[in-house]
């Protein structure tokens, strides 16, 4: 296919797209954003992740220029602009409710910018169709918004916020609305659009699978603040806090005398449950007790209280003798041992570099 305006514009980006610096967000006696300095980097797929509540569409929307902060300074491309109205400001918003005319064809949808801001008819019948082209809707110009599916909507949504060409676009939870396939589809969709077109995605979610599935970089947002940056496997393999180790993923976290009992020392761990093995508990090396065997695995054994069949792996719980708990995921490749099954006895065993030290 002819590069675009857009990918030709994608390859000379160098630098920093999105800057916060200690920008705050107060609502009332309410504090939605505390502090918070971010720096967003041309051409990435930036995910702002949280669960509710955590101030991220805060975030997002006081970039957009939808809010304005309490204190702070925001920059696009080097440019501050704090003070900057929306429509002044080179972004664009996707949101979850894709927001579409539903009098308008699609067509009309997409250029609807471009419309308001005069641009000549052929000129942006051009740009809509160029935009309809990169989200896979050739041939959908003519349709009204009810006549199509989620998934569909959805582009159309996407083709009308780059349609302007923006530097940076924002996506305030837009899969949210759609079904378990079509959203997984949708994430693959939308990082290869964004490898196409190299504008800056800035993504707000609070599920962890589409940020680890579609981000270059993650920031983990809490109460206001961020907890951690860094890129997914980063994130999810060293936890900066006992908060992302727990929210990133699913974790075994333990404190105290667990700690002490299961990974053998003092402090605060996160041990993946795909990190952990199942064997049978009658091998000598499933009774040393938590004990690191020469070769640095950690050995324990267990009771299964639980077992979850999710698809494509196999969820146990697993009480071990002094009450404390452990989550075991396995995928179904292999063969069990004979004793996994509920009530039965079984060995655990993983490597003790597995056992990330997390503040607590």
């Amino acid at each position: 296919m002819a590069e675009t305006q857009t990918q030709a514009r994608a390859t000379t980006r160098t630098g920093t797209a999105v800057r916060l610096a200690a920008v705050t967000k107060d609502f009332g006696t309410v504090r939605a954003v505390d502090a918070v300095d971010l720096t967003v980097h041309e051409g990435e797929f930036f995910t702002l992740l949280g669960p509710s509540g955590s101030g991220k569409t805060t975030l997002l929307r006081l970039i957009a220029g939808f809010e304005q902060p309490t204190g702070g300074r925001i920059e696009l491309a080097g440019d501050d602009v704090t003070a900057t109205p929306p429509n002044r400001r080179d972004v664009h918003t996707v949101f979850q409710d894709y927001a579409l005319f539903p009098q308008m064809s699609v067509e009309q949808n997409v250029a609807y910018a471009l419309t308001v801001r005069g641009v000549r008819k052929a000129e942006r019948l051009a740009r809509a169709r160029e935009a309809l082209t990169t989200v896979r809707l050739d041939g959908f110009a003519s349709r009204r918004p009810t006549e199509l599916s989620g998934g569909q909507r959805q582009r159309v949504a996407l083709a009308r916020a780059l349609v302007d060409r923006p530097a940076v676009l924002l996506l305030d939870e837009p899969l949210g609305a759609l079904d378990l396939a079509l959203r997984q589809e949708m994430q693959t969709e939308l990082k290869e659009l964004q490898r196409t077109t190299g504008i800056t995605f800035l993504l707000v979610t609070h599920d962890q699978d589409e940020a680890l599935t579609m981000s270059d970089r993650i920031a983990v947002v809490r109460d206001g603040r961020i907890e951690q940056t860094g890129p997914p496997v980063e994130v999810y393999e060293q936890p900066a806090t006992a908060f992302v180790a727990g929210f990133v993923g699913t974790t075994n976290l333990l404190r105290g005398e667990a700690a002490v009992r299961v990974v053998g020392r003092p402090g605060t761990y996160s041990i993946r449950p795909e990190r952990i093995l199942l064997t049978d508990p009658a091998e000598p090396s499933a009774r040393q007790s938590a004990a690191a065997s020469a070769d640095g695995r950690r050995t324990v054994t267990g009771r299964i209280t639980d077992i979850v069949h999710a698809g494509a792996h196999t969820r146990f719980t697993i009480v071990l003798p002094h009450g404390d708990r452990l989550t075991v995921l396995r995928q179904n490749l292999t063969g069990l041992p004979e004793s996994a099954r509920p009530d039965g006895e079984i060995g655990l065993s993983w490597d003790e570099r597995d056992a990330f030290p997390v503040p607590s």
